[in-house]
């Protein structure tokens, strides 16, 4: 199977491009104004709570931290957590009490140390193809356990230069001996979050937990196209669609597994369609 490289969409700014992300930026590029408001205070206590109760790490590193609401929210709970960035203005709005936890810094840049868990979230569609790649092996060198998030929507935001879909990064994470944990719920931080945890899972334990989790996924729609009344070759066009959402994912698990994964993904294909 041929290498996963993506792509970037448009010519990218020089590598220290924090100014691109001033005042202007996060008042007006994320939805709600960024800062101290309630609703990204909450945004982040529940992403805090979630990383708390599922992972439970004893130290994080929140790589794009920005005013430091994520480490803040997770240092009132216990953990050790830190965070880099490379916009000097979002630092700047970093509480005082937690300035010596954030940190001016590339994400491309040696960390230093590893961590229990890196967070990354809305980072790498920000830079180029080839320095979103230098940012994974950062990432996978200094862990064994990252959560990751990277908008696969907005590709005419002037500072999305690689905008890919959810299955790319899975499987360059794969190529790396990263695996997607299928148990974790990432909806706190939006609908494409993944937990990637390095494994050395044989095939029968890969094959079980993607089988259980697309399973579900399959019975779900089915449960929904009945509750909302759907006919029956409507309730069939969405199980169609849930199938091409199975043969991609199950992509990643043939980057993982040996020369004879594209096989076995064939063939777990052919009993999910029966």
């Amino acid at each position: 199977m041929a290498e996963v490289r993506p792509t970037t969409q448009t010519p990218a700014p020089a590598p220290s491009a924090g100014g691109l992300y001033d005042a202007d930026y996060y008042a007006s590029h994320c939805g709600e104004p960024y800062g101290r408001e309630q609703v990204w205070l909450e945004f982040f206590g529940a992403i805090a709570q979630r990383l708390v109760a599922q992972i439970r790490p004893g130290s994080v590193l929140d790589v794009g931290c920005a005013s430091g609401l994520l480490v803040e929210a997770l240092r009132e709970r216990g953990v050790d957590a830190r965070g880099l960035d490379i916009a000097e203005d979002a630092l700047g709005q970093v509480a005082p009490a937690m300035r010596a936890f954030c940190r001016l810094a590339q994400a491309t840049e040696p960390l230093g140390r590893r961590y229990d868990l890196i967070v990354c979230i809305e980072v790498v569609e920000h830079l180029t193809a080839e320095d979103g790649l230098r940012v994974i092996d950062n990432l996978c060198a200094h862990t064994d356990d990252i959560v990751f998030s990277s908008s696969p929507l907005d590709r005419d935001e002037p500072t999305h230069l690689n905008v890919q879909e959810p299955e790319i990064w899975a499987t360059l994470f794969a190529e790396r001996g990263f695996v997607r944990d299928v148990e974790f719920d990432g909806s706190p931080i939006n609908a494409w979050a993944m937990r990637l945890r390095r494994s050395d899972a044989a095939r029968p334990r890969l094959v079980h937990d993607y089988e259980r989790l697309l399973w579900r996924l399959r019975q779900d729609a089915l449960a929904l196209a009945r509750a909302l009344g759907a006919s029956e070759a409507e309730r069939h066009a969405s199980v169609r669609q849930l199938d091409a959402e199975i043969a991609r994912q199950t992509q990643v698990i043939e980057v993982l597994l040996s020369s004879r994964a594209l096989r076995l993904g064939r063939w777990l294909r052919s009993l999910i369609g029966r």
